[in-house]
C-alpha cells in the first residue's frame, strides 16, 4: 500500500499531463488563470476572516468568555451539559482553533478518560465552527444576506452539544 500511495500524485500529474497534451490544453495559462481565480477567491474572503479571527481575541482576552460561561451555567445544568463544557460550547461555533485551545484546558484539567473529557472529544468531533464555515462559504460565493443559515446552523450545534452529553452519558458510561 505504501508502494501505491507514494506513486499517486506523480502518477495524477502525469495523467493531468497526458489529458492536456490529448486534448490540445495549454497548460501554463489554464495554470496561471487557477492561480488568478484563487486569489481573488481569497481577497473576497479575507475581511471576513480577520473580522471573525479579531472578534474572537477580543472575546476571550476581555474576560467575556468566563463572564458569560457563568451566566450560563444554570440552563445548561437543565440541558445535562456540565459547567466545564461552557466554554467549548461557547466558542465551537466560533474559532475552531479557539475550542481546540479550551478543549486542550479541559483534558489537562480533567483528563480524557474523564466524564467530562469524553464529553468534550465528542463534541469536538460532532459540531461544527458554524461562523466560521458560513463566512468563508458565504465571502467565497459572494453572498451579503445569509438569512436562515445562522439561526438554523446554531439549533444544530446546540442540538450538538446536547446529544454528545446525552452520548456519552448513555453509551461510554
Amino acid at each position: 500500500m505504501s508502494f501505491l500511495s507514494s506513486f499517486m500524485i506523480p502518477f495524477l500529474i502525469c495523467l493531468i499531463f497526458a489529458y492536456a497534451l490529448t486534448h490540445k490544453v495549454d497548460l501554463v495559462s489554464a495554470f496561471s488563470t487557477g492561480v488568478c481565480d484563487g486569489l481573488k477567491i481569497v481577497l473576497n474572503m479575507f475581511p471576513a476572516l480577520l473580522l471573525l479571527t479579531l472578534t474572537i481575541s477580543a472575546f476571550r482576552s476581555s474576560g467575556a468568555l468566563q463572564l458569560l460561561s457563568r451566566a450560563l451555567e444554570t440552563p445548561a445544568a437543565a440541558l445535562g451539559i456540565p459547567s466545564p463544557i461552557l466554554p467549548l460550547t461557547l466558542l465551537r461555533p466560533l474559532s475552531g482553533s479557539g475550542a481546540l485551545v479550551v478543549f486542550e484546558d479541559i483534558l489537562t484539567q480533567y483528563g480524557p478518560d474523564s466524564m467530562i473529557g469524553k464529553i468534550a472529544s465528542v463534541m469536538m468531533g460532532s459540531t461544527e465552527t458554524t461562523f466560521y464555515t458560513i463566512a468563508l462559504y458565504c465571502s467565497a460565493a459572494n453572498i451579503k444576506k445569509s438569512r436562515y443559515a445562522v439561526p438554523a446552523s446554531l439549533c444544530a450545534d446546540l442540538m450538538g452539544f446536547c446529544a454528545s452529553v446525552l452520548a456519552v452519558k448513555l453509551l461510554i458510561n
